[in-house]
């Protein structure tokens, strides 16, 4: 009986790889080279800033004074429980990281039409992790979708095997990003800055790892990137300081090593949990580190839904508790 459900498992991940490996050939059969061409190409000061570059370059200065000309960029950090759903918009444009567990698909759905959106420039699977992306399927197939970014992992699961038949029906590819890799969503700038290696023993170090700046303000969102990510975004020299943290993996101890932090000097944190899940996330040791340093930390197991406005210049914050 063990040696059959062993052999199932084996059937299941080997056809979960050859569907994902279809699903990113477009992308993937020309090397990185034919995956960073599928994203917008940015500004060679502006990708040279996401590699620890001076700042100030022409390009952001641009961008901070078409932000102040008006527009705002709204960053919802979406009350999923025990997972990750994060909405940005900007303009007419939209994203939406992660969809957080099965049990949120609907709920989030919901959440992204209250906002009169019909259509998702991009859609973003950090990792497939079930309280990341157990509502993806549902949301690729109820709104018009632009782009699909996840990284080069699989899941022996049935919720990735339903994302990537989601995508497969809809006739699309999934494009694999790399470090260094910029795309434009309305005004703001989106940089890629993990993973960082091809092969990790956890899945939690292939997470996305992005930082989207609006005007001279910064969103640095994790995914459930765990220390080994965090140093190796460090030993990079990836520009990492951002306004606002969407602390990595819920607020475990895996992650939010303090070295990351002082590289990141946020002022504001967010973390996504469930109220009394069973991992005991945030941990005690993970709030300690951010009081510690001063800054403001707002939790969806506290607060609910969590709205980041950016004019540009500032952020404010609404919560639905």
């Amino acid at each position: 009986m063990k040696e059959k459900t062993a052999a199932r498992n084996i059937i299941r991940r080997c056809c979960a790889m050859l569907m994902l490996l279809l699903l990113m050939s477009a992308s993937a059969g020309c090397g990185m080279a034919g995956i960073r061409g599928v994203l917008k190409a940015a500004p060679k000061a502006a990708t040279d800033s996401a590699a620890g570059g001076s700042g100030g370059t022409e390009g952001e200065v641009r961008a901070a004074e078409e932000a102040a000309a008006g527009g705002t960029l709204k960053v919802h950090f979406i009350d999923v429980g025990q997972g990750d759903s994060i909405l940005i918009q900007q303009g007419s444009e939209s994203m939406l990281v992660d969809a957080g567990p099965n049990g949120s698909s609907t709920a989030v759905g919901k959440y992204i039409a209250s906002l009169g959106i019909t259509n998702l420039t991009y859609v973003v699977g950090t990792h497939p992790h079930e309280d990341h992306i157990g509502g993806l399927d549902y949301v690729i197939s109820s709104f018009g979708t632009g782009s699909i970014y996840m990284p080069r992992a699989s899941a022996n699961t049935r919720t990735f095997e339903d994302v990537l038949t989601a995508v497969s029906r809809k006739g699309m590819k999934i494009t694999a990003p790399a470090p260094g890799d910029s795309f434009k969503l309305g005004d703001a700038k989106v940089e890629v800055l993990a993973p960082n290696s091809s092969s990790y023993d956890s899945l939690n170090n292939y997470s996305l790892v992005l930082k989207v700046t609006y005007g001279s303000t910064s969103f640095l969102l994790e995914g459930d990137a765990q220390s080994l990510s965090e140093s190796e975004m460090v030993a990079k020299g990836f520009d990492l300081k951002a306004d606002v943290l969407k602390v990595a993996h819920h607020g475990s101890t895996s992650s939010t090593t303090s070295s990351f932090l002082d590289r990141v000097e946020p002022r504001y944190a967010v973390i996504s949990a469930g109220a009394d899940n069973p991992y005991g996330h945030p941990a005690q040791k993970t709030l300690e580190k951010l009081e510690d340093r001063g800054i403001r930390v707002y939790r969806t197991d506290e607060s609910g839904t969590i709205t980041a406005t950016s004019d540009g210049k500032a952020i404010t914050f609404q919560t639905t508790k």
